[in-house]
Order: structure tokens, then C-alpha cells, then sequence
């Protein structure tokens, strides 16, 4: 695959797990989750993802922890966590910002955003020691 397929779908595969984040949280709050509370909740994770995804170059190295996985992620999560505070999104009993979501949402965020990338690696790397080099003719 080349590098441009790879930037393709490590979009898709981060937009896909920052949707699956907000879908489970919304359930286990037993919340609704039509499209457009769906959307409330995942769109300022989606706005960190974005900067975080443009300011790390991932198009270019899309499957790196450094500085792509973790760029990606601490924006997502830095980015998203500002936007829901100054939207008045999350508060639970007058605090703006629960400290018990933001470290259950850095943690899953964590493991999704580079947990992916960490399994494709592995499975690269390991296709790559069982595949026998070309000879030149």
C-alpha cells in the first residue's frame, strides 16, 4: 500500500474510533444516540482530530507514534475537551470539565488512536520478516 492509501485510511480509521468513542460514552450514559446528539458529542473531538491530524503531517507519515499518533491524540483530546467546555457540554454538578472524563477519555482515546496504529505496525513488520527478499535475475 502506499503512503497516500495509508494517510486515506488512517483518516477514516481515526474519524470511525472518535465516533465509536462518543457512541459508547452516550450508551453508557444510556443518552440517545440519534445522529445529531451523536454529532454534538463527537464533533469537538473531531475539531482536535482535525488540527491534530494537519499539524502532525500524518497524510505523509500516518502510521507513526511520534509525532503523528501522539500529535493526533493530544489534540484530539486538548482540543476536544476545550470546545466542550466553552459549548457547556459535559457539565455535571456546576464543573465544566470532570476530571474523571478527561482521563477516561485521554486513556480510550489513547489506546484507540494509537492502539490501531501499534497492531498495524506489528502485522507489518511481521509480514515483512516472513516474506522472503527478490532475487535479481
Amino acid at each position: 500500500m502506499t503512503v497516500r492509501t495509508w494517510g486515506w485510511l488512517a483518516a477514516v480509521i481515526d474519524v470511525v474510533l472518535i465516533v465509536v468513542f462518543a457512541l459508547i460514552g452516550r450508551s453508557s450514559h444510556g443518552e440517545a444516540n440519534t445522529l445529531l446528539a451523536l454529532w454534538t458529542t463527537a464533533y469537538p473531538f473531531l475539531a482536535g482530530w482535525a488540527i491534530g491530524y494537519v499539524t502532525s503531517g500524518a497524510w505523509a507519515r500516518p502510521l507513526r507514534f511520534w509525532p503523528t499518533g501522539v500529535v493526533v491524540w493530544v489534540l484530539t483530546v486538548f482540543v476536544g475537551m476545550a470546545i466542550r467546555v466553552a459549548t457547556g457540554q459535559g457539565v455535571v454538578d456546576g464543573n465544566p470539565l470532570p476530571i474523571s472524563f478527561v482521563i477516561v477519555a485521554t486513556i480510550v482515546l489513547g489506546v484507540f488512536l494509537l492502539g490501531w496504529r501499534a497492531v498495524v505496525r506489528g502485522v507489518l513488520r511481521l509480514r515483512a520478516r516472513r516474506t522472503p527478499p527478490t532475487r535479481e535475475a
